[in-house]
């Protein structure tokens, strides 16, 4: 039977490690230690934990973003271009200069201005881009 590290667990559940190792320290998900004494969630427990969360039984922290987009560069705006219609926004993620065009409206929707936290998705040939 497979098991899972802590911050396996929290990539798996689209959490951070520490909510993880806060669920296992309350009981609200089983957790064991390894052989090296690392804590470890049995496949079966977390199956059923993931399964349960999906029908609302263990909601998602507030504030998380649900999305099916795999590429997420989280970043700060450093430039926001607008035109009449268009909008060219760049963000810097760590060593990464992301840029993107999306509509006027939606930046202005959003409130995307430099200095704002956002999160870059990149799906095939498109970036979708998050405020934090």
């Amino acid at each position: 039977m497979p098991s899972y590290s802590m911050g396996q667990a929290a990539q798996l559940l689209r959490v951070s490690p520490e909510t993880v190792r806060r669920w296992a320290e309350t009981g609200r998900l089983p957790a064991g230690r390894g052989p090296d004494g690392s804590r470890i969630v049995d496949g079966l427990v977390l199956a059923a934990f993931a399964k349960d969360r999906a029908a609302g039984l263990h909601p998602l922290p507030s504030g998380t973003v649900v999305t099916s987009v795999r590429n997420s560069f989280a970043g700060i705006v450093t430039a926001v271009r607008l035109d009449d219609v268009a909008a060219q926004v760049e963000i810097q993620s760590g060593p990464h200069r992301v840029v993107s065009l999306v509509t006027r409206e939606s930046v202005e929707e959003l409130g995307i201005m430099v200095g704002a936290t956002v999160t870059a998705r990149v799906k095939s040939t498109e970036v979708h881009i998050d405020l934090a």
